[in-house]
């Protein structure tokens, strides 16, 4: 008893006693058990992130902020990387369910994670979603404006003269793609440019399908003139695959794409692009979750971060004849 109050800083101990318990622990390099703790506590201060890339700068950056945020708090943080598979996520949220954790912040892989974050609302797991929105699913989010953001990179392609302006996106079955390609169909409306399907191509978001965009964009009559990336490893993958086919960028073609390289971006800002703040993303995603954990019965909140239009060399005029 003696020693539980002097590490749960609980009931009276006179202060002689504390420090010699406090010494002997030290001796004995004593670490208080978690899960005993937690079964008293009903809490474990163990909240999960799980993400779909970490290799991305975005989401690295993300759970930076995410760490930082928890430790401010008094948690600790387990990250998980679903590979924007979500097979693989359905694995993490077992894992999340088996481990007592006691909150989620989750990037769901798609429209096909509403029966994982079901799951977790089933067994009174508080979570919330960063980045992609799910229908059907009421929660708190925090979200970047993609819509706005796609609507910025293909109005300044625009207006450098570019009219046939290709995307390569994401799959439609997650929600920053489609709002990417209702931003790139705004902006083409807007500026009275017809919009073509034949120049749109989707992805999975992963760097290994910049190798058949290329081939798609190369195939194209007539051709593109500059191509959105939907993310920033689509772009550096599209880059090095245009490069290997003799395609200079931007001499023969430009490209746009969204966030930034992290470091890199400092060091050498080659890409115009869409920088979404994701320290934020990760900071105000572990924020909310807190709140969500301590008071579960408040409405859902949605917050969306905005962007900021940041031009590279990876873009030039378009030639007059274009």
């Amino acid at each position: 008893m003696t020693v539980s109050r002097v590490i749960n800083n609980t009931g009276r101990i006179s202060e002689k006693t504390r420090l010699k318990v406090q010494k002997v622990m030290e001796e004995l390099h004593y670490v208080p058990n978690a899960t005993a703790r937690s079964l008293v506590l009903q809490r474990t201060m163990t909240l999960s992130l799980l993400i779909t890339d970490i290799t991305n700068p975005f989401y690295t950056t993300v759970a930076r902020g995410a760490e930082d945020a928890a430790r401010e708090n008094g948690y600790k943080l387990l990250l998980g990387n679903s590979d924007e598979s979500v097979d693989k996520e359905r694995e993490y949220i077992d894992t999340v369910l088996s481990t007592r954790v006691d909150g989620v912040l989750i990037t769901p892989s798609g429209d096909r994670s509403r029966p994982h974050l079901e799951t977790l609302a089933r067994h009174g797991i508080p979570f919330v979603i960063l980045d992609r929105e799910v229908p059907g699913i009421a929660c708190d989010c925090v979200l970047g404006d993609s819509v706005g953001g796609a609507r910025k990179l293909v109005d300044y392609l625009i207006g450098l003269g570019h009219r046939r302006i290709a995307l390569v996106n994401g799959s439609p079955e997650v929600s920053t793609a489609r709002d990417r390609l209702a931003g790139y169909r705004q902006a083409l409306a807007e500026r009275g440019i017809g919009f073509d399907p034949a120049y749109v191509m989707e992805s999975n978001y992963r760097p290994q399908d910049a190798e058949a965009a290329a081939e798609r964009l190369l195939s194209l009559s007539p051709s593109p003139t500059a191509v959105f990336a939907a993310n920033n490893l689509l772009a550096l993958s599209l880059l090095q695959s245009l490069r290997k086919r003799g395609i200079g960028v931007p001499e023969e073609l430009s490209i746009v794409t969204f966030d930034d390289f992290g470091y890199m971006s400092v060091l050498d800002p080659f890409f115009t692009l869409v920088a979404q703040p994701a320290y934020e993303f990760g900071r105000q995603g572990i924020s909310l979750l807190i709140e969500r954990i301590e008071n579960r019965d408040a409405p859902p909140r949605r917050i969306v971060l905005p962007n900021e239009l940041t031009t590279g060399r990876s873009v030039r005029p378009a030639a007059p004849s274009a």
